[in-house]
């Protein structure tokens, strides 16, 4: 983390993230930031830490990752006063899109983003609550230069260390940064 974190903002998120044990299915300890997003102050100090990020990124524009990743990525855009783009599920969006296929571990998947929100000149930062295999970041960073725009940087809450997320999203960042606040 080359952010503004503190360990008193670590240890106050940190201490807002449940572990929920055999969820979605047995062996997995899922991490549920619901008891965070309902604490103004843990959630306030989220907030205030993305837009200091989007600030040292110089973004112009703040994607977000369906779905968690929209409940983080929208308040940072409005503190900021700039705009927050939706990076969504296939067909989920109406009109025109733009769409990126990705691995996942048993198949493949699709995201798409509004064609005319994002253009040459944005400077893109994306949202997300948890950096996992890399898989829908990857793709997301690749739709954004799709529209001619600049990837600023990545920020997620949460990286989980014991997945290869961070080792497959380097190519695909370049020069640009990825910045999780929190690693378990």
């Amino acid at each position: 983390m080359t952010g503004p974190l503190s360990q008193d903002i670590r240890d106050l998120l940190l201490s807002r993230i449940k572990d929920v044990p055999d969820y979605p299915k047995p062996g997995v300890m899922f991490k549920d930031i619901t008891p965070l997003l309902a604490d103004p102050k843990a959630f306030a100090a989220l907030t205030d830490t993305l837009v200091e990020l989007a600030r040292q990124y110089g973004a112009t524009k703040i994607v977000g990752l369906e779905a968690r990743g929209f409940i983080l990525a929208a308040p940072v855009a409005v503190q900021a006063g700039i705009g927050f783009v939706p990076v969504r599920k296939a067909g989920k969006l109406p009109g025109a899109t733009l769409a990126q296929s990705y691995e996942l571990e048993y198949g493949s998947a699709e995201i798409e983003v509004h064609a005319e929100d994002l253009a040459a000149g944005d400077r893109v930062m994306v949202i997300d609550d948890v950096l996992a295999t890399g898989g829908t970041a990857e793709a997301s960073l690749s739709l954004i230069r799709r529209t001619g725009a600049e990837v600023a940087g990545v920020a997620v809450l949460m990286e989980l260390s014991f997945l290869p997320g961070r080792a497959k999203l380097a190519p695909a960042l370049g020069e640009a940064p990825l910045d999780a606040l929190i690693v378990v």
